[in-house]
C-alpha cells in the first residue's frame, strides 16, 4: 500500500465513523428543531449505534465474499444517503430513519481495515492497520470539535451535509485509488469461527476495553460542567484534542505487532489504562492531571485495538471480514455498557464512582488478557508434550 491509499483509507475510517458520533456535540440543538422532548432525545443516538450493530452482524462479512473495494465504494455511498436524509429531515422520524441507515453502513470502516490485512505485505500489516484504524479515533473524537463549531456558527444540519459530501467524494476516491481485492469465499466459516478461542478472547478483552472508554467518554462532561469547572460545550470539546494526542501516539502499536510483540503490547496497555484512572479520577481538582489520564487512556485502548485487530486477522486471513465483525460487535456492546452504567455511577457517587468503575472495566479486560494467554501457553504445552 502507498501513501496515498493508506491517507485515502484513514480518512474513509474517520468519516464513516462520524456520522455516528456527530449527533452527540449538537444532540440539545438537533432534538429541539425536531420536536422532540428531552427524554427522548436518546433515540438520536441510539438510533446510529443500532444500525451499526446491525451493519455488523449483516453487511460486514460479506466482505469475505465480495470485492471490499466495491463494498467500500458502495457502503460510502448509502452512509452519504443516510447523513443526507438526517440534514434535510423534517421530522424526528426522517431524522431517527437515516441515522440508522447511516450507522448501518458505517460499518464500511470493517471492510476497510479487512482491506488493508488483505492487501499489505505480512511485514506490514500492523503498520498500515495501525495507520488506518487511527482514522477511527480521529473521527470519534475530532468529530467533537467540528460538530460543535459548525453548530455554533451555522446549523445542526451543516453538519451531515458536510459528512455526506465528504463520504460521496470519498467513495470516488476510493474507486479510482485502490486496486480490487477479489474474495474467493470458504466454506464453513460458522462453524470455524465459532468457539475460536483467540477470537472469543480479543472479543471479551474488547469488550471491557471500550466499556473504560465509554465510560470516560460518556461521562466526562458530567464533572467539567459542574462545580468547580462550569465548562461549556465548546470548552468541553477540546478535551478530544487530548484524547487524539494519546491514540495517535499509539500508532507504533502496529509496528510492533510486525514484530510479534502484539500479546506483550496488550499487557502491558492495559496495565496502563487501568492505572490512567487514578489520574482521571483527580478531575475534581485538577484539569491538567485529567488530561494526562486522558492521553494515557486512548493511548492504551488504541494500542490494544490495532494488537487485537492484526492477531486476528494474521489468524484468519481469508475470514478476515466476518471475524473483525464479530469482535466489534464485542466492542460495540463494551462502548453500550460503560455509556449506561457511567450515567447510573454519577448520579450515585459522582465522579469517584465513575473513576472505579472505569478501572474496574480495564481491569477485567487485562484479567481476561493475561488467563486466556496462559491457557494458551499451558495448551501449547500439553500439545507438545503429547507429541513426544
Amino acid at each position: 500500500m502507498g501513501g496515498r491509499q493508506r491517507a485515502v483509507l484513514t480518512l474513509v475510517c474517520a468519516v464513516a465513523v462520524s456520522a455516528i458520533y456527530g449527533i452527540q456535540p449538537i444532540l440539545r440543538t438537533a432534538g429541539a428543531d425536531l420536536g422532540l422532548a428531552e427524554g427522548d432525545l436518546g433515540w438520536l443516538v441510539a438510533a446510529g449505534q443500532i444500525g451499526y450493530l446491525a451493519g455488523l452482524v449483516l453487511l460486514v462479512p460479506l466482505g469475505d465474499r465480495f470485492d471490499r473495494r466495491r463494498l467500500i465504494t458502495v457502503h460510502l455511498v448509502l452512509t452519504a444517503a443516510g447523513a443526507g436524509l438526517v440534514a434535510v429531515a423534517p421530522g424526528a422520524g426522517v431524522a431517527i430513519a437515516g441515522l440508522a441507515m447511516a450507522g448501518l453502513f458505517a460499518v464500511v470502516v470493517q471492510i476497510t481495515v479487512a482491506y488493508v490485512a488483505a492487501v499489505s505485505p505480512a511485514g506490514e500489516r500492523g503498520r498500515n492497520i495501525g495507520t488506518v484504524t487511527s482514522g477511527v479515533v480521529i473521527g470519534i473524537l475530532g468529530v467533537r470539535l467540528v460538530a460543535g463549531a459548525l453548530g455554533e456558527l451555522a446549523d445542526w444540519r451543516m453538519v451531515y451535509l458536510v459528512i455526506a459530501a465528504l463520504c460521496a467524494m470519498l467513495a470516488a476516491a476510493v474507486r479510482f485509488t485502490l486496486t480490487a481485492d477479489v474474495r474467493h469465499p470458504q466454506a464453513g466459516y460458522g462453524r470455524r469461527v465459532v468457539g475460536d478461542r483467540l477470537l472469543v478472547s480479543r472479543g471479551l478483552v474488547a469488550f471491557f476495553l471500550f466499556a473504560s472508554f465509554g465510560t470516560l467518554w460518556s461521562g466526562l462532561a458530567l464533572p467539567l460542567g459542574a462545580a468547580p469547572w462550569h465548562l461549556g460545550t465548546a470548552e468541553i470539546g477540546l478535551f478530544g484534542l487530548a484524547g487524539l494526542v494519546g491514540a495517535l501516539g499509539a500508532a507504533r502499536a502496529g509496528r510492533w505487532a510486525d514484530r510479534g510483540l502484539a500479546r506483550s503490547v496488550t499487557g502491558w496497555s492495559l496495565a496502563l489504562l487501568t492505572a490512567s484512572w487514578l489520574l482521571i479520577g483527580q478531575a475534581g481538582w485538577s484539569l491538567w492531571l485529567l488530561i494526562a489520564g486522558v492521553i494515557v487512556l486512548d493511548f492504551a485502548v488504541q494500542a490494544v485495538h490495532v494488537s487485537s485487530q492484526h492477531l486476528l486477522t494474521t489468524a484468519h486471513p481469508a475470514r478476515s471480514s466476518g471475524v473483525i465483525g464479530t469482535y466489534m460487535a464485542f466492542y460495540s456492546l463494551g462502548s453500550a455498557l460503560g455509556a449506561v452504567t457511567t450515567t447510573w455511577a454519577y448520579s450515585a457517587a459522582g465522579w469517584s464512582a465513575v473513576s472505579v468503575l472505569g478501572a474496574t472495566y480495564a481491569a477485567l479486560a487485562l484479567l481476561v488478557a493475561t488467563s486466556t494467554q496462559r491457557l494458551q501457553h499451558a495448551s501449547s504445552g500439553e500439545a507438545e508434550s503429547v507429541k513426544s
